[in-house]
């Protein structure tokens, strides 16, 4: 019976379902259906990345154990009830400039939540508060679509989470890749719904890697609030370090990309 439920959704293109759907299989008890659940997992049918939320996993994807996270995290968040994006260094991927392959897929929520292993599949969960606010753009995956930050948001992420996007030499290599998609009227937009040290930081490396034209409406808003003095690299020291005005930014680190 529920090979057959497996089945029909196969049929019908889905890819995902929860346990509440199998429990409208009227013929058989709950005992049963977990038991028969986890003969599909140990035979490497479908596999379980979050409790009592399951994926169907087709032949090529059996050695790796589980689908990519993109095509079932759509599903997931829908069935958890929370808003969600792709960012990081995952949106940066989709927008052509990881630089390399992360290792792990990012997911930004607005509360704490623990990272998921399905097979040889990582999702890590980033918290942002306002993540309902932050503007996304759909793009399409096999098994539908999948909401990822704009190329705006991705930039001030991956300055705001550079301990999650590899370090700043990375970050930064990633933003010089990034830039060309930027849009200048959006990156001002976008700075008014972030820390504001985030901004003053990813100006000056906008600036380091030669897109301070798209980065003239983030010193802008940062002359307009005259933010206090922050350091690029939050967890060194910044005695000694030169001071850049301009973005009020003490340069206690050597920043050095990949390009």
């Amino acid at each position: 019976m529920l090979a057959v439920f497996v089945q029909d959704l196969v049929a019908k293109g889905r890819s995902c379902f929860s346990f509440e759907d199998v429990q409208k299989l009227k013929d058989s008890s709950p005992e049963a259906l977990k038991a028969a659940l986890r003969r599909l997992q140990k035979k490497g049918d479908i596999a379980m990345p979050y409790r009592g939320f399951y994926v169907i996993v087709p032949p090529e994807y059996r050695a790796a154990g589980c689908l990519p996270p993109e095509q079932f995290i759509p599903d997931l968040m829908e069935h958890i009830g929370e808003h969600y994006y792709a960012g990081l260094l995952s949106a940066a991927e989709y927008h052509g400039a990881a630089h390399q392959r992360p290792q792990v897929f990012q997911v930004v929520v607005s509360k704490s939540r623990r990272p998921i292993s399905c097979g040889k599949m990582r999702v890590d969960f980033i918290v942002r508060k306002n993540a309902a606010q932050i503007p996304t753009e759909k793009i399409n995956t096999p098994a539908g679509e999948l909401k990822i930050s704009q190329p705006e948001a991705t930039a001030l992420d991956l300055v705001g989470y550079a301990g999650h996007s590899a370090g700043l030499d990375n970050v930064t290599t990633v933003i010089a890749e990034l830039a060309e998609k930027i849009d200048a009227g959006r990156l001002r937009k976008m700075a008014e719904l972030s820390p504001i040290a985030w901004v003053q930081r990813l100006g000056y490396l906008m600036e380091l890697v030669g897109a301070k034209d798209k980065a003239e409406g983030l010193a802008d808003y940062v002359s307009l609030k005259h933010p206090v003095r922050t350091p690029l690299a939050p967890a060194l020291k910044r005695i000694g370090a030169k001071f850049d005005s301009r973005w009020r930014v003490f340069v206690n680190t050597k920043v050095e990309p990949d390009v």
